[in-house]
Order: structure tokens, then sequence, then C-alpha cells
């Protein structure tokens, strides 16, 4: 399955850097690389072979939307493109279906095939707003895979060697599965397949490389012992730092809700940017936005130094965030709603900010949870009886009514405020 090296890419390669400059771009952010030494190793026989490498990453459309996280590794991926490699993606039809383990404390619930290929539709163009993928810019066009295209044309018997290529004992040496386990939580089989899916992919389109967050290394280094078994090189494998969501704790996922969307509108990812608790701010930075270093190191001082309002560099990070997805236009008008949307309000911009679980909740209940009520009586009487309490600036009398949480909104109590963001739900 792969394809013959185009002749531009060589000349591109030809034309780039050398091993060792490739390294050091190459490897500024990763966590791990596997093989010790493997990276550099590749890009030598790289550049003296005159062979761009095959560098790999897969994404299972298990919603409709691709998040900041998963830009992590899109961006090295861009890199690696940029210095004239073969970036090839992996949409995950059939891994979408069975679930990643990775992370899980319980079994993941099945997508059936029509829910993964509804959600499949929307990734591609989410996948080039990060990649930037032109027609014409000289590089190699990022090569696209389906793993339902070899998985769908196994027979039974091949299935069967494939799950006799790894042991009962090799798999729950995962930590994920060994605290499942330990735990008496259900593991089903069905789950033992995904790491073997995974490295399956690598096998089928022979990758050099591939990239993953951290909580995937188990998974890729199946992939190397799977290359191995067929014959192949064995991948090398790096890791990447997983982005936390929302709320600064548990890292960003659709499942959780806690994520700002690739596709999000302007001033929906820019408040959701606001709404970042400071200490997690510096970690996008690094990881989601285009910035120079000399400029990041500034940053990082004048956060460590305490000599700028933590709000002034969250409203450059939402800028430049809104910049990269819909354009300098967008990206100041998103900054200058918001500003007016709060000084309509009265509201000051440093109030202090609540994260609860859920995506909505009745307005008594988000009394209590935010600490403005001391019990449910209490916030009853604040809504009816006393009629003190806003929610966006526009006064609510009904103790049930619904609060939606998708994204922050700002709760009032007579004088007393404070921003809600939700960690999902």
């Amino acid at each position: 399955m792969q394809r013959a090296v185009d002749s531009r890419a060589m000349d591109t390669l030809r034309q780039h850097l050398s091993a060792q400059a490739q390294y050091e771009i190459l490897a500024r952010g990763l966590e791990d690389s596997l093989p010790e030494g493997g990276l550099l190793a590749r890009l030598q026989a790289s550049v003296a072979q005159k062979r761009p490498l095959r560098v790999k990453q897969g994404f299972d459309p298990t919603a409709p939307d691709i998040h900041l996280g998963h830009t992590v590794g899109l961006r090295k991926l861009r890199d690696f493109r940029a210095l004239g490699h073969q970036v090839v993606l992996i949409v995950g039809d059939y891994t979408g279906m069975v679930g990643d383990p990775s992370g899980r404390s319980k079994v993941r619930p099945q997508l059936t095939s029509e829910q993964v290929e509804e959600n499949a539709k929307t990734y591609l163009d989410q996948f080039y707003r990060v990649l930037r993928h032109e027609p014409g810019d000289g590089l190699l066009p990022v090569e696209v895979h389906r793993n339902g295209d070899w998985f769908s044309r196994m027979t039974f018997m091949e299935i069967m060697r494939l799950a006799s290529h790894y042991t009962v004992a090799r798999m729950l040496e995962r930590d994920d599965f060994q605290k499942r386990f330990r735990d008496n939580q259900p593991i089903s089989i069905h789950e033992m397949f995904y790491p073997l899916m995974q490295g399956y992919d690598s096998v089928a389109i022979r990758s050099d490389i591939e990239l993953g967050g951290t909580e995937q290394k188990f998974n890729l280094i199946v992939g190397r012992a799977l290359q191995e078994l067929h014959g192949q090189a064995q991948q090398i494998v790096l890791t990447l730092p997983l982005l936390p969501g929302l709320d600064g704790k548990q890292r960003m996922s659709k499942s959780l809700g806690n994520y700002i969307g690739v596709a999000d509108a302007p001033g929906e990812m820019f408040g959701k940017i606001m709404s970042l608790p400071d200490e997690t701010m510096l970690l996008y930075w690094r990881l989601v936005v285009d910035v120079e270093p000399e400029e990041l190191r500034g940053i990082e001082r004048d956060l460590a130094a305490g000599v700028v309002n933590p709000m002034v560099i969250k409203k450059r990070l939402g800028q430049q965030l809104v910049r990269q997805y819909h354009g300098a236009a967008h990206a100041e008008q998103a900054q200058a709603d918001f500003e007016t949307q709060f000084s309509k309000r009265g509201v000051p911009e440093d109030i202090p900010e609540v994260t609860v679980s859920a995506a909505e909740l009745p307005l008594h209940a988000l009394l209590v949870q935010t600490g403005l009520a001391k019990s449910g009586s209490d916030a009853r009487r604040a809504v009816s009886s006393e009629r003190s309490v806003e929610v966006d600036g526009v006064r609510i009398e009904d103790p049930m009514h619904m609060v939606q949480l998708r994204v922050p909104v700002v709760l009032r109590r007579g004088r007393r405020m404070v921003r809600v963001v939700s960690a999902g739900g």
C-alpha cells in the first residue's frame, strides 16, 4: 500500500535541512521517543536514501468535531510535512466502532457504522485547517486512509491470526486494563482488539514513525511488534503531552465535553479560552498556538514574575487561537464582543470562576454548587422571594429554570457574582 515517492518531494528533501537540524525541530515538545536515538537515526537514513519518511497518526471519528487536544499531534505532523516527509492520516472508521480503551475506567459504548460515518464526514476539512494542506505548495499531499479499507476485507481466519500475535498476559500489562482488573471492572474481549487494530494500521501503510498522546504508548508499541512480525522495519514511537480540558484537570475529551473544537465559532472559541484556569494557560501557549520561541519565553517570564495581569495574557491567547482558525478580523471582533458583553453587564473580567461537572443544571442547584446559596431553600428564596438572581444579566425568577452551560455563564446574586464553567456532562 506504499505510494511511490514523488520526485518533487525528493527535491524538497534534498534542498532542506540536515538530519540533525530536522531532529532539533521535530524533537521540540516531545514527551517520549522510542527507541532512544531512533528518531535521529531514521532521519539520517532518510537523508542518505533521499526517501521521505512515512509519518502516521490515526483519529477515530467518535464525535463530529476534532478539538485542540487533537491539534497537538497534527501540528507536529505539519512540521514533518514542512520538512518534506509524507504525512499519513488514518481515519479509524473500524477502530472507531471498537472504541479506544486508553484512559478508560469502563467499557466505552460502541458506535454504529452509520454514526462513525456521519462523524467522519467533517474530519478532513478540520484536519486541513491545522495541516494547511494547499494544492501546489511543493510538498507531498497528505495521504489519507480509512482502516476499514483493510479490516473490512479480512477473513475470520486472518482475524484469528492477528489475535494470535499477542497474549492476554501482555495485554494486561496495559495500565488501563490492569487497573480495571484490580477493581473488578469488566474488560470486554473486543477492547483487546483495539491495540492490535491500531498496530496493524502501521503494517498496512508501512509507517516509519507514529505519533500519539502519552496515553497511546502501549498501542504504538504494539505497532512496532506487529511490523517486526511482518518483516518490516519497526516504526519510531513519538508521544506528545496531553492537553487539559476547560477544567484544567482532566484531559481534553469529546466524551467529557470539556473541549474547544477546531470548528467552534470565533466568539465561542474566544469565550472558552477566557474561561481557562490561569495555571493552565501557559500549556495552551506551548502546545496549540503558533508563537515564536522568543515571544513564548517572554510570556513565561511575565507570568512567573507577576508583572502582567493573567487576563491580558489570556486575551492574547484567545486572539491568537481565533486568528489561526478564523482569521484576524474574526479574532478582533471576538475580543471586542467579549469585552462589550462584560462591560454592558457591569461584570469585572477578573471575577471568581467556578467549575461544575454538569452541562446543565436547575438554577437552585447551580446556586448551591457555586457557593452563592447555602442550601436549596436559601437558593429558592433568593430566586423567587428576593428576586436577586441573574444569569448573564437576565433576572430569573424560577428556581427550576435550567441553565445551559455549554459556554461559560455569569451567575449573580445581589452584588456577588461568579463565572461558571462546565467540565462536561
